[in-house]
């Protein structure tokens, strides 16, 4: 039988992905070192207090993150495992609402407020248009997440950010996919007088062929699309009813599966 793994990209098999909360005037700086270095973040803001004090103006939203990703965080930033659910599906679809209007497209994504919730958030969550919501529980590990809707990330840049990025560029097992996760707010790299950590990070880890740099978004839709895949049952051919190209090893071999095609996953010789 043809052995057909998932991979990344172009064949790759690690991922960088950022994610940075509250939207305050710090992610201006941040923004620029990841545009610098070809790194994605998805930034997670209270769209009801974006204006106040340091935080991002609404009007600068758009332009300031574009090429990466807006996400939720609630429209008040509530503790919302000790609110009403009635509570929590406003807090959730206002932030939607408000976000999607300077976006321009849809808000999938969530980072939970102070960290907080619970099996009942995870229930609703999905209800509300939310495909992936972050905890702050790191797990110093680069495996992938099996519940999106918790999703731990790797690491508080705070917490052996450098010693990481070491650890995961030296990765070389192609049998295994890596995900390294990073988490913060920008706005700790003022308070720390550390800006120089996530330029030292970004400089050494930006710009490598083997690892695709993603957006939250972007890996729960490119899982995704992988999983919604269909095989022939020997494996020898798949179709792709998505929009985006999915990349497979298949025997060794890197294949792309391009959206709306089906493709032969075995040479052309072994059906004669």
């Amino acid at each position: 039988m043809t052995k057909v793994v998932m991979t990344f990209p172009e064949g790759k098999f690690k991922v960088l992905t950022m994610s940075y909360d509250d939207g305050k005037a710090a992610d201006r700086r941040l923004v620029d070192i990841f545009n610098r270095y070809g790194i994605k973040g998805s930034f997670h803001l209270n769209s009801g207090l974006l204006g106040e004090g340091e935080r991002i103006p609404p009007e600068k939203i758009a332009s300031l993150y574009q090429g990466h990703e807006l996400s939720a965080h609630t429209v008040t930033h509530p503790t919302i495992a000790r609110s009403p659910k009635e509570q929590l599906i406003e807090e959730v679809m206002e932030d939607r609402k408000k976000l999607e209007e300077l976006a321009g497209y849809p808000v999938r994504g969530l980072s939970y407020p102070n960290g907080s919730y619970n099996s009942l958030i995870k229930e609703v969550l999905p209800y509300l248009g939310i495909e992936y919501a972050r905890t702050v529980n790191s797990t110093d590990n680069f495996g992938m997440p099996d519940d999106f809707i918790e999703w731990n990330p790797t690491c508080h840049h705070n917490r052996n950010l450098l010693q990481l990025a070491e650890r995961f560029t030296s990765l070389h097992k192609k049998q295994y996919l890596y995900m390294f996760y990073v988490w913060g707010h920008s706005y700790e790299f003022d308070h720390d007088n550390n800006w120089d950590l996530i330029e030292q990070f970004s400089e050494f880890i930006g710009g490598r062929e083997d690892i695709w740099y993603a957006t939250n978004i972007e890996i729960v839709d490119y899982i995704k699309a992988f999983r919604r895949l269909h095989f022939s049952a020997n494996s020898q051919f798949v179709y792709n009813p998505s929009a985006k190209s999915v990349w497979l090893n298949v025997d060794g071999q890197i294949v792309e599966v391009p959206g709306g095609q089906q493709v032969s996953l075995i040479k052309e010789e072994t059906w004669k």
